[in-house]
């Protein structure tokens, strides 16, 4: 029986091509669609879990308030965890993470690498296994240094290089440090990503840590001991801060913060979206939207697969219902012809999953290069996977089977016999499944169109600066890069194809002073008389700051309008700000125009601009006159080099950084509008089918009409008009559905398109074209045929 069943499904197959062809490949891309998305998940989802101490591992978290707002930080600084363990008992162990960028020498090249600061029981706590060198002492000498094999294949073309040494700058000179251990490269599924550790203890010998309570720029771990509960440890991290940072706090004038500790789970940190400062040994960040996002457009995809599935199957039912009524009049149990439907159904699965793992091995290298990921199929090897898959393939054989078998099986054998079996007729399911699949490309492609047209406006937004031509880079840290900063400047301005030179001291930092009405934190920044001229930033009132005003730099600030605001000044120009923390009081000289500083995801801060000699100013910006843009820079590397001989020349242009922040969104767009083409494809060619099928059933009816004198026009429009019919319905339920996604997805950016008409008006005449396309090839190739062939054919 189950050898008649396997035989009578493969003639079908073979009989149907286009009908097979049309099922095989709709599944097939849904399915590749699923397995990717299963990977992906996979990935997210094993995150940090082969940690050995990953029940246990948690790090500290800061809660941050005022009258104003609320923050969280995964942040502390050096005093906070040795004191936790001191006084916390269900504390076990703690350790401390801080990467800094360092520039190291390999013969006579310099090169910048990220290095990691770490407690010595870094690989104790962490199970980031070692290559060589014992986890417990790896980091106990100061003068240590572990590298992971891609690096030290790097500096040394080797991985054997326990016992060599590597020279890092450190202040103002070389020094050598040895290679005592040499560490796996981290897995792409862990949180924890370094190429260099080195002992915590180097930065305690160079003075580099401080013990101030009220410091957060680091990592704190903890380890709990196995029976201890987090949550009855977080009280405790309160109490102990505020008994030991009430001393310093007290020497804060009207200080209204309120800070508390938490602490985050270890396997939580990948996933969440609320504390995502990612740094100091942390990294590869996601959110689960991501995870939600794709596997809801892989089940769509697979869905439509499937209705395809569903509706040629009931459509042709005609085909097979003499071959049903005969087995009914034989003997045949409506159990048995499930069977006989449903092992069909399988055998079409097992193709497309066959050809599904074929696409997805051909598609993975793009995916991963589309979610940054190194997803491989050697994934397929775990056993909880492979279940999965299993799963997947008797799930679709279900869903694609279930109800096509249901209904062929009941047919009557009287009917069926006597050529009186109507269901394509009016077969509501398959026009509500139509409906259903086109409306779901539908509110993909407008999902794609508002992508794309936030990424563009993201892109091209004035961001009230001119970042085009808009060169940086860095004469070292802080004071020790200044020193140069005057002769480089003045060289620089001699160059031809060099336009404006301005420095700043290179990142935007937070501070709070006091005004007359209360205080106000603000972005806080170094900057000479000619950063504003440089980035082109207007003045809006008052002046920039002079050489002619020699008190500038003690006495005079200039503000951008978010601060005017938040201070509620109406005539800014000669208020006072107050900076108790360094004792000082100083005027506002001028206001600039906003000017997006970060990322359009973020609103504009209010900013301040300061001359304070004591704030380093060692980044330059060059303005450079386009052109011959190579050479300029190579003219500027050499002034560089002149003045800094040791650190590598590093530079960016403005205009590739800010597009660089929108990188996620730039792939999003992407995926986005391969599922809307997928979802379209699948759609079309099940349209596409049923069209064929409806021609195939109605060739006498057109043959008749075309005898009475209708046109091919007329009765092509006659065979599209009720599938045009159902994509019109399929856009109606589309549009309040895609509306409220796509207003849900934009609220998260303070700086947005406007939801247009024409996005749904382009999204619905794209549904149209394309289906009056498909249906329409079909329609009129069989409006065109002989009507003597189609009515002397049985």
């Amino acid at each position: 029986m189950i050898k008649n069943y396997f035989k009578i499904a493969v003639r079908n197959l073979t009989r149907n091509k286009i009908f097979s062809f049309i099922n095989i490949a709709g599944l097939s891309l849904g399915l590749t669609c699923c397995m990717l998305i299963v990977l992906y998940t996979k990935d997210e989802v094993s995150f940090d879990r082969f940690q050995e101490n990953k029940d246990q591992l948690f790090r500290i978290k800061v809660t941050m308030s005022d009258s104003r707002e609320t923050r969280e930080i995964g942040s502390t600084n050096t005093i906070h965890g040795p004191s936790f363990k001191q006084e916390i008992p269900e504390i076990k162990d703690i350790v401390r993470a801080q990467s800094n960028m360092f520039v190291t020498r390999k013969g006579n090249e310099l090169l910048s690498e990220d290095v990691l600061f770490a407690d010595n029981n870094f690989f104790t706590v962490f199970s980031m296994p070692l290559v060589a060198g014992d986890p417990k002492t790896v980091l106990a000498n100061v003068n240590s240094i572990v590298l992971t094999e891609e690096v030290a294949e790097k500096y040394f073309n080797t991985k054997d290089a326990v016992g060599k040494t590597m020279e890092l700058k450190i202040g103002d000179n070389f020094e050598k440090l040895i290679v005592s251990g040499i560490a796996k490269k981290c897995p792409q599924n862990s949180s924890i990503q370094f190429g260099a550790v080195i002992p915590f203890e180097l930065q305690v010998t160079r003075g580099w840590t401080d013990k101030e309570w009220l410091g957060f720029y680091m990592n704190t771990f903890v380890l709990l001991h196995e029976k201890s509960d987090y949550r009855t440890v977080i009280p405790k991290l309160n109490q102990v801060f505020k008994t030991k940072s009430a001393e310093e706090i007290s020497k804060i004038k009207d200080f209204d913060q309120r800070i508390s500790f938490s602490l985050q789970p270890f396997l939580d940190i990948h996933l969440d979206s609320e504390v995502s400062d990612l740094r100091n040994g942390l990294g590869r960040g996601s959110s689960p939207i991501y995870s939600y996002i794709l596997s809801g457009i892989a089940i769509f995809i697979l869905l439509i697969a499937c209705i395809n599935f569903v509706n040629l199957t009931v459509a042709r039912s005609l085909k097979r219902a003499k071959e049903i009524g005969i087995r009914k009049v034989v003997g045949s149990q409506r159990k048995q012809l499930m069977y006989q439907f449903l092992g069909e159904s399988f055998l079409l699965s097992f193709i497309a999953f066959f050809f599904a793992i074929v696409l997805t091995l051909i598609v993975l290298p793009t995916f991963n290069e589309l979610a940054n990921k190194q997803l491989s199929l050697s994934y397929l090897l775990d056993i909880k996977l492979v279940s999965g898959y299993f799963s997947l393939f008797c799930i679709t054989g279900l869903v694609a089977g279930f109800y096509p078998a249901l209904v062929l099986s009941g047919f009557s054998p009287a009917q069926t016999l006597y050529n009186r079996t109507r269901l394509t007729q009016k077969n509501y399911l398959t026009k509500s499944l139509v409906v259903f699949q086109f409306a779901l490309s539908v509110c993909l492609v407008i999902g794609t169109i508002v992508i794309y047209s936030q990424f563009e406006y993201l892109t091209n937004k004035d961001l009230g600066y001119n970042d085009k031509n808009l060169m940086s880079f860095s004469l070292g840290r802080g004071r020790s890069g200044e020193q140069y900063l005057n002769v480089v400047k003045e060289e620089l301005e001699t160059v031809a194809g060099i336009e404006k030179v301005g420095a700043f001291n290179g990142n935007y930092n937070g501070t709070l002073a006091d005004i007359e009405t209360g205080k106000i934190d603000f972005g806080y920044i170094g900057v000479d008389e000619d950063f504003l001229k440089t980035l082109e930033i207007p003045i809006v009132k008052g002046r920039n700051f002079s050489k002619s005003f020699p008190s500038d730099p003690v006495q005079s600030v200039v503000v951008n309008e978010a601060f005017v605001k938040k201070a509620g000044w109406a005539n800014p120009v000669g208020k006072e700000i107050n900076f108790e923390w360094k004792n000082q009081k100083m005027t506002v000289i001028g206001v600039v125009k906003n000017y997006h500083y970060a990322s359009l995801k973020d609103t504009i801060k209010p900013l301040l601009m300061t001359q304070d000699p004591n704030y380093g100013k060692s980044t330059l910006s060059l303005k450079l006159a386009g052109g011959n843009t190579v050479e300029t820079v190579k003219k500027v590397e050499k002034i560089f080099r002149k003045y800094v001989p040791f650190m590598p020349f590093e530079y960016q242009f403005e205009d590739a950084k800010n597009l660089k922040r929108y990188e996620s969104e730039a792939k999003w767009k992407e995926m986005i509008t391969l599922a809307a083409l997928l979802s379209i494809f699948v759609s079309c060619i099940g349209l596409f089918g049923l069209a064929t099928f409806n021609a195939e059933t109605r060739v006498k009816e057109i043959g008749i009409r075309k005898v009475l004198g209708a046109s091919a026009a007329s009765i092509a429009a006659l065979l599209s008009s009720d599938f045009i019919k159902l994509v019109l319905v399929a856009i109606v339920v589309a549009l309040p559905f895609s509306y409220y996604a796509v207003d849900t997805w934009l609220r998260d950016f303070p700086y947005r398109i406007a939801i247009s008409w024409w996005y749904f008006v382009a999204a619905a005449l794209l549904a149209i074209s394309v289906a009056i396309l498909t249906v329409g090839y079909q329609s009129l190739r069989t409006a065109t045929m002989d009507p003597a062939k189609s009515l002397r054919s049985e």
